[in-house]
């Protein structure tokens, strides 16, 4: 807030308007698709299969994520970058972000570069980039693949994340339940929600530290650059010990919490189906 104002924790904001809506459909939607699979007659599924229809949810929803992923990140981290070259690249307090590397410590002088790394001219006022700009961008510079940087990463975070999230969503939920067929109380599927979401959210940090440093594109002086997800995790551990794979581990767990309490409460109480058949 000091060095961008209010609106400056809303960068990316854009893109997850955009992106975040088909994310989850093709998420809850993957996942009720794999559950009826593979119960019978639409009932009595063990935990392992849950699981199973989880993994698949979790392979299928990156088709969105792994794009709306490198797009935030980029906008998000645009802050911190631009924060640093109104400061004249002088050492200053680093400003934290989710996966972020400590290595910005110091009497550090740091060439800011816009998106692509491309050479950059001080400029005290340096002009935004929007998400639209961005895509362009990276689809002109890098193909589709620079939407897909880091698929790999994003993967290995999603799937078991949504393989922790539905089954234990599912058993939470169910004792709630006061018929096999009716559904639990508002209340009750919103904390159940909350409480799976904050689970699975914390249980893949490490995972998603590997993933955000991946998709970084501008790198500072002394900042390290990676060559995969082992590359990765191995430098995180040797320079800043394991602690590091838990960063940011709080606040994903305050947004992803009532993010999925929310939308797992939308999705159960049917109020897509009652504004399509309104609008129908």
């Amino acid at each position: 807030m000091r060095s961008d104002g209010y609106f400056g924790m809303y960068r990316g904001a854009a893109v997850n308007l955009a992106l975040v809506t088909p994310e989850k459909a093709i998420k809850l939607a993957a996942n009720d698709f794999f559950r009826h699979r593979l119960s019978k007659d639409g009932k009595g599924l063990s935990v392992f299969k849950e699981m199973m229809a989880g993994c698949g949810a979790g392979m299928c929803q990156v088709v969105v994520t792994t794009p709306m992923e490198m797009l935030k990140i980029q906008l998000q981290d645009a802050g911190r970058l631009a924060a640093q070259q109104k400061s004249g690249g002088t050492s200053q307090a680093p400003v934290c972000i989710p996966g972020a590397s400590k290595h910005m410590s110091g009497s550090v002088v740091v060439s800011v570069s816009p998106v692509l790394s491309r050479s950059y001219v001080a400029n005290p006022s340096p002009s935004p980039v929007s998400g639209w700009q961005l895509t362009c961008e990276l689809l002109q510079k890098r193909g589709i693949s620079g939407l897909y940087r880091g698929l790999g990463a994003t993967l290995v975070r999603d799937v078991p994340f949504s393989m922790i999230y539905f089954p234990l969503f599912a058993n939470l939920n169910r004792l709630g339940q006061f018929s096999p067929d009716g559904h639990a109380p508002f209340l009750h599927s919103f904390l159940a929600g909350c409480v799976a979401g904050s689970v699975a959210a914390v249980s893949v940090s490490p995972f998603d530290v590997v993933k955000t440093r991946l998709q970084l594109l501008n790198k500072g002086v002394n900042e390290e650059s990676y060559g995969g997800m082992v590359d990765c995790a191995r430098k995180i551990w040797t320079r800043e010990g394991p602690t590091a794979f838990l960063k940011g581990a709080g606040c994903r767990a305050l947004v992803v919490a009532p993010l999925f309490g929310i939308a797992q409460v939308v999705y159960f109480l049917g109020i897509g189906e009652k504004v399509l058949g309104f609008t129908g």
